[in-house]
């Protein structure tokens, strides 16, 4: 049989005793379980799980490429403009170890050095609400992102606040965000009557006029408190409207997410509005309308006189669709101070949400609230909607355009600017773990062969006389085979006949160290 060499990146036994690599156990683990399984868990919304090792090999040069272009984890708000509370954001030295490990092989490392792999169930932070409300169990149909509204009724014969909401998604898998809305007409009861399945589609909004916005769930949201003596006005006989968005590939799965409430009747709350103060909207857009020509780059600037009162503000959350690539916002005191407020210069409709203010902003009375929004309509933007560019003018459909930044807002009470929502300024690592920025030695051998790769029937290993272990794992993490502490020949072979045509992972362990290969069975 011809040999098709396949040799590893460890050139020579100097060079590998001199290489420095780090591993899934001392390094990455911790990383990966502090700022990325809350949704890559196999209950989680990413679309794959880096629990185990064995997830994460198999991703490791989609988890580099992510994470070297600061996609992921998705925080797409520029820290050194504003930072925020519970950012999501990996360090550059993160960053850079991620790289280390993947360009090195993604070895394991010792495996008993690594941290407990967190668990995630349905478990809730609100554990007795005063109103839970949930969706009908929905089947999502269609093709494509689907956007659907729930109407919810939470059967409140008097006014109330809230001091507390959790929103809790049926099906973490495809539930990607939720909107969600107070509403006190008859448009959506209309809209859902219309519609035969659970719920009406709607793209942006609800379709009312009257709803406002209450909030909003990202994945890794988790319940939001309400700092004391706060919450959110809802009226007796209201109406809530959960937007909830499916992304492609969610067709077929069924969702039954649910809402929980804690609520007050005491009448000494402050209501916590979330209002557009920057919109697409006369008089706010100052050079409307928003109405971008096809194959052109086009920014609108936009403006919001403040009350003649101090303003406590908590969150601020902007909105565009598909068009649009950056958004800016800004205010100006009277005595002409600059209160940074947010920079998003890459715009993701994917990753829209709220993000809270580490503690509560004092926006001054008779302050001026600035903000810019550019949009690409040209071929050179890969979300642009239309194909060759057409108009887009302001709309809730997704071919249309919107500029929306709400704020969390109420009128300042003093001592609001010295509540603590989150001012660490080092992240908490998940479980305490830690990860070392000392890096170990690979495998000290020689050279390292597989042959043939792709193969058919027998694969053949050969190595420079350690002892090893070897196993094999398919594309679930699953080990198809194994060798332990049997190998301290120079040579082997696995065999391949009864195992699956796909994608493997050969991982060769000397007990200390360990290295990997993808290795291809196609029969």
């Amino acid at each position: 049989m011809k040999k098709y060499l396949l040799f590893l990146s460890f050139l020579s036994l100097s060079f590998l005793a001199s290489s420095q690599s780090a591993t899934w156990s001392d390094n990455i683990a911790c990383i990966m379980y502090t700022n990325c399984t809350k949704c890559h868990n196999p209950n989680g919304v990413g679309p794959f799980s880096l629990l185990t090792y064995s997830d994460a090999i198999f991703q490791s040069g989609a988890i580099k490429s992510a994470t070297q272009s600061k996609h992921m984890p998705p925080w797409p708000a520029d820290k050194n403009y504003r930072s925020f509370a519970h950012e999501r954001l990996l360090s550059q030295e993160e960053i850079d170890l991620i790289a280390n490990w993947v360009d090195n092989g993604a070895p394991e490392g010792v495996a008993s050095h690594a941290p407990t792999i967190p668990v995630y169930n349905t478990s809730e932070e609100i554990t007795s609400p005063d109103i839970k409300v949930q969706i009908p169990n929905y089947t999502v149909a269609g093709v494509g992102d689907i956007y659907r509204c729930f109407v919810l009724n939470p059967g409140l014969s008097v006014d109330q606040f809230i001091t507390a909401l959790e929103m809790v998604p049926g099906n973490r898998s495809i539930v990607h965000h939720v909107l969600l809305y107070a509403d006190t007409s008859n448009v959506p009861l209309a809209l859902d009557s219309a519609d035969s399945s659970p719920g009406y589609l709607s793209f942006g909004g609800t379709g009312s006029s009257s709803s406002t916005l209450i909030s909003g769930w990202v994945p890794g949201s988790g319940a939001y408190f309400y700092p004391s003596g706060m919450g959110t006005f809802l009226p007796a006989n209201v109406k809530l409207i959960a937007q909830i968005h499916y992304p492609q590939g969610s067709a077929g799965q069924i969702d039954s997410t649910h809402i929980n409430l804690k609520l007050t009747t005491s009448p000494f709350i402050r209501n916590v509005v979330m209002g557009a103060a920057l919109n697409h909207s006369f008089p706010s857009i100052l050079d409307g309308p928003l109405a971008i020509p096809p194959n052109q780059i086009k920014t609108f600037h936009f403006i919001y006189n403040s009350p003649v009162v101090d303003v406590t503000v908590l969150s601020v959350a902007p909105h565009m669709h598909l068009v649009g690539v950056s958004v800016k916002a800004y205010a100006v005191t009277p005595i002409g101070d600059t209160i940074p407020l947010i920079d998003i210069p890459k715009w993701d409709f994917h990753w829209q949400g709220a993000y809270l203010f580490r503690k509560p902003l004092r926006l001054p009375a008779n302050s001026t609230v600035y903000g810019t929004a550019t949009y690409d309509n040209t071929t050179a933007n890969p979300n642009n909607p239309n194909s060759p560019p057409q108009w887009v003018t302001a709309g809730e459909a997704t071919t249309d355009e919107m500029m929306l930044i709400y704020f969390g807002a109420l009128a300042y009470f003093p001592g609001d600017d010295n509540i603590i929502i989150d001012t660490t300024t080092v992240k908490a690592t998940y479980n305490d773990c830690e990860y070392s920025t000392a890096v170990k030695g690979f495998i000290n051998s020689e050279v390292i062969s597989i042959y043939p790769n792709p193969v058919n029937n027998m694969l053949f290993v050969e190595y420079d006389g350690l002892l090893f272990d070897a196993k094999l794992y398919n594309s679930n993490g699953e080990m198809v085979w194994a060798k332990n502490h049997t190998l301290s020949f120079s040579n082997f072979s696995i065999p391949t006949t009864d195992i699956n045509s796909g994608q493997y992972i050969l991982v060769l362990t000397d007990g200390a160290q360990s290295i990997s290969k993808k290795v291809v069975i196609f029969h």
